[in-house]
């Protein structure tokens, strides 16, 4: 008889998890306690729009690929999807903007005509980074369960020491002065949900990830993505249980014996948790639970979010797919979300516009626009302060696109901090996870193997690798395989 593995959560992590443990020959059930699968990746329709609900950026196009190629698929058998040219807009004060083509030559020509000379070193940038890029997608970031140090160790890696012990803040201003291209360099590590004055500068392969593999789009949304790893997913003979909200996980003889769903105890030999780490420990006795309180809340918190979907009864002009405002201060926001929490004064945002791709995603002659401000997490919410920054941030992209875009709503959905606590039970509201600070790199991070009971194992955005939707499917590889080789079928 099978072994039986329960799963707790539907993100992408969970997602992965559970494709590769039924692979492996597990009887595997999935319990999401939304009525929608996909976690933060949750897409809704609405009025004729498409919005996906979080994650909007499709980086590191490899890492999905590599999953889809360990069930013999390919992602063009599955989802239809374009390289954006530009992958993206920014724009800052004084009416200035800068288009980040496809085409990493004609970005070191913007480079060069910005700042003199900067062409060069970006081209010696990239270098290094793409060399970082290698080292840590195909060396280290599925050969590291976060177990000890010495996974960190190898040839490659202590040549790149020196890396680790300076952060990206450092590297790019020494390289490059002109503050618009500090900030274009700066902007990836918010992926990774930490200052780059804290981010070693080894992530710099980030950069590699945006300038050298691209910014890419499904047809369809994000959501794409979602739909296929659950198809490959009951092809496996994976099942599925929605609305499904697990009240407690019963411990037997330091063993995890079975969960409480619905109220309803079921027994299972292995429980992955792909929810919310410290929610997750929560369902336990407290002798049970590895990370106190007090451990979580000591924690560098990546960002928190406030969103906006909005449908727009025109096509915007001066604006491209993807669209980042940073005509205020990179550094005052950065202190309002981790050295001093706070509403910022005046933040930067991203403007998601999915139609200006696939015009499917929105009525014929409208716009489907998703704004996103990054703000610190357990801040208090309330619909005053969300409509409040609504109209600062609808201002400003009024102001610097030079059209009116108020007059033209004819649907708005907010998302916030409470409802990032309400349906993912996220510590404090975060919506990317724990930061990748240098203290909170592989064996650094909680566990994806519980130290205090057996046969339980954790996996997301909390654990290893860290935050972002490519890792969160190597996190999901990783627990699966430590299942596999301590769960003798």
């Amino acid at each position: 008889m099978k072994k039986k593995v329960f799963i707790i959560g539907s993100g992408f992590s969970s997602l992965s998890a559970a494709c590769y443990l039924a692979k492996y020959g597990f009887d595997v059930s999935v319990f999401e306690k939304n009525d929608s699968f996909g976690g933060r990746a949750r897409q809704f329709k609405m009025n004729g729009y498409t919005f996906d609900m979080g994650p909007s950026w499709y980086w590191m196009p490899d890492v999905f690929e590599r999953f889809f190629n360990d069930f013999n698929k390919k992602s063009v058998e599955l989802y239809k999807i374009k390289k954006l040219d530009p992958g993206y807009k920014v724009f800052y004060k004084n009416n200035q903007s800068v288009s980040i083509s496809s085409d990493v030559n004609k970005i070191i020509e913007t480079f060069e005509n910005i700042e003199k000379g900067s062409g060069d070193k970006l081209k010696k940038f990239l270098k290094e980074a793409k060399d970082n890029y290698e080292l840590a997608v195909k060396d280290m970031l599925y050969k590291m369960p976060g177990f000890s140090i010495l996974e960190l160790i190898n040839f490659r890696t202590i040549l790149k020491f020196k890396l680790f012990l300076t952060n990206i803040n450092k590297q790019v201003n020494s390289i490059f002065k002109n503050e618009m291209l500090r900030s274009i360099l700066k902007f990836p590590v918010l992926f990774l949900g930490a200052k780059p004055n804290n981010t070693p500068a080894f992530y710099n392969f980030m950069n590699y990830a945006d300038f050298g593999l691209g910014t890419w789009q499904p047809k369809n949304g994000f959501y794409d993505v979602v739909k296929s790893m659950l198809s490959i997913a009951e092809e496996q003979g994976v099942k599925f249980y929605k609305n499904s909200t697990v009240n407690k996980i019963n411990i037997d003889c330091g063993q995890v014996k079975s969960i409480t769903v619905n109220n309803k105890e079921l027994n299972c030999d292995f429980l992955v948790s792909g929810a919310d780490y410290a929610h997750t420990e929560n369902l336990m006795d407290i002798k049970y639970r590895q990370y106190s309180d007090n451990y979580w809340n000591n924690r560098v918190w990546s960002p928190s979010s406030l969103l906006f979907y909005i449908g727009i009864k025109k096509r915007l002009k001066n604006l491209n797919h993807h669209n980042l405002f940073f005509d205020t201060s990179f550094e005052k926001h950065s202190d309002e979300i981790y050295t001093h929490p706070s509403w910022p004064e005046n933040p930067l945002f991203y403007v998601n516009l999915t139609s200006k791709t696939f015009e499917h995603t929105a009525p014929k002659g409208h716009e489907n626009c998703f704004i996103l401000i990054p703000i610190a997490t357990n801040l208090k919410d309330t619909e005053d302060t969300r409509e409040k920054y609504f109209n600062m941030v609808l201002d400003r992209m009024e102001n610097l696109t030079n059209q009116k875009i108020r007059d033209y709503i004819d649907f708005k959905r907010s998302y916030c901090i409470k409802d990032f606590k309400d349906d993912y039970n996220s510590f404090g509201g975060n919506a990317y996870g724990l930061a990748n600070t240098l203290l909170q790199t592989a064996f650094l991070r909680p566990k994806l193997k519980s130290k205090k009971v057996k046969k339980l194992y954790f996996s997301g955005q909390l654990t290893v690798p860290g935050p972002g939707v490519p890792p969160a499917i190597v996190s999901g590889k990783l627990v699966a395989n430590i299942i596999k080789n301590e769960g003798i079928i």
